[in-house]
Formats: C-alpha cells, structure tokens, sequence
C-alpha cells in the first residue's frame, strides 16, 4: 500500500473530525477546512491508488 493511500486516510479523518466540532460550535470556519481536509485526503488517497495500480501492473513490488 502506497504511503499517499495511509496519509489520505488520516488527512480525510482529520477533515470528517473538524467538520463535525464545526458544525456543533456552529463555526462555519471550522467547518470548511475540515471539507477541504475531506477533499485533500480524498484526492491524496487516489494518486495512491494509482500508484498502487501502477505498481502491480507493471510487476513491480509494493513498498512497504
């Protein structure tokens, strides 16, 4: 599994935390970084995938 994949895992549970205090404080500024941290970890875990993707496809070990 690619490091990008574990750290997008973290980035978007991050997000999902800072979004939910946000919206019980009511602090909408809270709130959109933690749906910007969503869509970061999001994206990050795809370029992940694809290197994961790319890996296997072209026979070569997964990183460790």
């Amino acid at each position: 599994m690619d490091n990008d994949r574990i750290k997008g895992a973290g980035t978007k549970a991050k997000g999902s935390v800072k979004e939910a205090i946000g919206t019980l404080a009511g602090d909408t500024k809270l709130k959109a970084e933690g749906r910007t941290d969503k869509a970061v970890g999001a994206a990050q875990n795809a370029v992940g995938g694809v290197k994961d993707a790319a890996r296997e496809t072209l026979g070569l070990k997964p990183r460790t």
